[in-house]
């Protein structure tokens, strides 16, 4: 792994007034974060931004509005990942709770027709008893411009929700509603797909009521805030910026989920995972949750995630989520073998800075398609440059998936890649941080230099240098069960507004292995007299434990430890480096 350079945060001079009251730790933490006020954290609903800001929504709300009028037949065109599975979730509970009675969903296949709503998906979508008169895509479309025409050549309307960065040209759909599009205002441009959908959705309740829809058909209007569980799954899960709005909608998901009123599925997929609703943290939903759901989608058929989170039934969520948990450990057994591969291939690259690409590309293949998006963050991890695995797809095909650092944006790399080799570049799309692609296989020479020369370009050396930002020391007596928890309760933390992480110097009084690769340690301040717990995961036991390291810096984060029913507070070490 590459070597960790320790910056800390330096919060504004002088604290606000609005955090004064605050836990000084807790004032220091949202200072550097930017937040002035503990209001701007992003707690209450009425704090959301106004779904009119969104591009495209006064269109799709009329499109839907005579959707619904006319009881037309609506698919939904969906993505196999989490943020796909919950937002296909989402809009098929949203339209059965207004009373849509012919409401149905599809998710392409990503080994048989790859991503989005292509011709052949649609193709596929008009085979059925009784073809959709409505196509809604979510967390997809934006790129989808031979799709769409397909549609429009059947008569079909396509209604897009998306979030991806679009293209030099869209889609010539009835409507598009995506913050990311050319002209939008809606301020929260890192709302993922869940997100999208969810503010589709609420425009149209509003617009029902407004025209008394819900008082003909004799029905309450229904509260979709009951589908945060959804939103708050789906926004964690992709890895969108925290910013207030996501943070919002991730605490008010969090709070249903804790207080048991979430989705069958998701309350099963908490139980296999062995995750206590009632303490759960935005972390245990991208850790625990999402590589569950997203299991079915790289191995098999996202609608085995999809049927868990629309199930009423908890014994038959508990059995999909089991099925799921099933599929996660064969992912994983994949994963390993797939890890073992890259390692040796990076054994053949040359370690020194001036000669090891700064753009890697992988390629094995045995490897699984569906598990490339991992391997690449993965490897990214360890080396801490932009990296892309590649795996076969069809005929000569091979399908890519990359993982960025801070400061390449990927999918613009691959955009400038495209227009300065023409045809080298079957398809592409994605973000900043992560981006799918595919090319011929004889051309992955030619991608690998074009790859690598792109990274050069936009990068300097000093970005391939992997930086942990803390939040500076923590003085002995802020070492406590209370702070551990008043830390945790003050998130949302994640992507872009990150859990407070702490650094210092500390003695080593014991250290041992658990569990085979956790190295298990009883540490104490320099210069202080508390003995504390500290767990570090996955370290190199060629490498430790070394009793010959007396002394440590330890990144790490402050938690509530549970065992043998006491708690206990451990630290959670990110980074432990001996001291000279």
């Amino acid at each position: 792994m590459s070597a960790a350079l320790i910056k800390r945060r330096s919060p504004p001079a002088g604290t606000s007034s609005a955090l004064s009251h605050l836990h000084p730790v807790l004032a220091r933490v949202y200072a550097a974060r930017g937040i002035d006020d503990p209001q701007k954290v992003g707690r209450h609903l009425r704090e959301l931004l106004p779904d009119a800001q969104l591009k495209g929504m006064e269109a799709a709300v009329s499109r839907l509005v005579r959707a619904l009028e006319q009881q037309q037949r609506i698919l939904i065109v969906g993505d196999f990942d989490c943020d796909g599975a919950t937002s296909t979730a989402l809009a098929v509970l949203a339209l059965r709770m207004m009373g849509v009675e012919q409401v149905s969903y599809l998710v392409p296949n990503r080994f048989e027709y790859g991503y989005g709503l292509s011709p052949e998906i649609v193709q596929v979508a008009m085979q059925a008893a009784q073809p959709p008169q409505l196509i809604i895509t979510v967390d997809n479309g934006i790129s989808s411009v031979e799709g769409v025409q397909r549609a429009r050549d059947l008569g079909v309307d396509v209604l897009i929700t998306d979030h991806h960065l679009p293209g030099d040209q869209l889609p010539d759909a009835c409507a598009i509603v995506n913050p990311n599009q050319r002209g939008c205002e809606f301020m929260a441009k890192s709302t993922c797909g869940v997100g999208v959908i969810f503010y589709v959705m609420i425009a149209l309740r509003r617009a029902l009521i407004a025209q008394g829809y819900f008082q003909q058909l004799g029905i309450e209007a229904p509260n979709l805030a009951c589908l945060l569980d959804l939103v708050a799954l789906g926004t964690v899960a992709d890895v969108v910026a925290l910013e207030h709005n996501n943070r919002t909608l991730v605490h008010q998901g969090l709070l249903r989920i804790r207080a048991g009123q979430a989705r069958p599925g998701i309350l099963a997929l908490l139980e296999v995972a062995g995750r206590q609703r009632e303490q759960l943290m935005a972390a245990d939903l991208g850790f625990a949750i999402a590589p569950r759901l997203n299991a079915a989608g790289r191995l098999e058929d996202m609608s085995i995630g999809i049927e868990c989170l629309l199930s009423d039934d908890p014994e038959q969520a508990l059995a999909l989520a089991q099925q799921l948990n099933d599929l996660n450990v064969e992912r994983r057994s994949i994963e390993r073998q797939m890890q073992q591969d890259a390692l040796k291939l990076l054994d053949h690259l040359p370690l020194e800075v001036d000669s090891m690409p700064w753009g890697v590309c992988l390629y094995e293949p045995g490897w699984h398609q569906g598990v490339i998006g991992i391997l690449a963050s993965r490897i990214k991890e360890r080396l801490h440059r932009p990296v892309i695995a590649f795996a076969p797809g069809d005929a000569d095909e091979l399908k890519g998936s990359a993982r960025s650092i801070a400061g390449f944006h990927v999918r613009d790399g691959l955009d400038a890649i495209a227009a300065r080799h023409p045809g080298l570049l079957r398809k592409f799309g994605g973000h900043a941080m992560a981006a799918g692609l595919s090319l011929a296989r004889q051309d992955l020479p030619a991608f690998r230099q074009a790859f690598d020369e792109e990274v050069r370009q936009r990068l300097q050396e000093d970005d391939l240098q992997r930086v942990i930002v803390t939040d500076g020391a923590l003085e002995e007596m802020d070492f406590t069960l209370e702070l551990a928890a008043l830390l945790q309760d003050a998130g949302p933390w994640g992507h872009q507004f990150p859990e407070p992480l702490f650094d210092g110097e500390f003695r080593v009084l014991q250290q041992r292995i658990v569990g085979y690769r956790h190295l298990k340690l009883v540490v104490m301040p320099v210069g202080g007299q508390l003995a504390l717990d500290a767990i570090v995961f996955n370290v190199d036991t060629e490498q430790w434990p070394d009793t010959s390291v007396q002394q440590v810096r330890l990144v790490y984060r402050l938690s509530p430890n549970q065992f043998r029913g006491q708690v206990t507070l451990q630290l959670m070490v990110e980074a432990i480096i001996p001291s000279s």
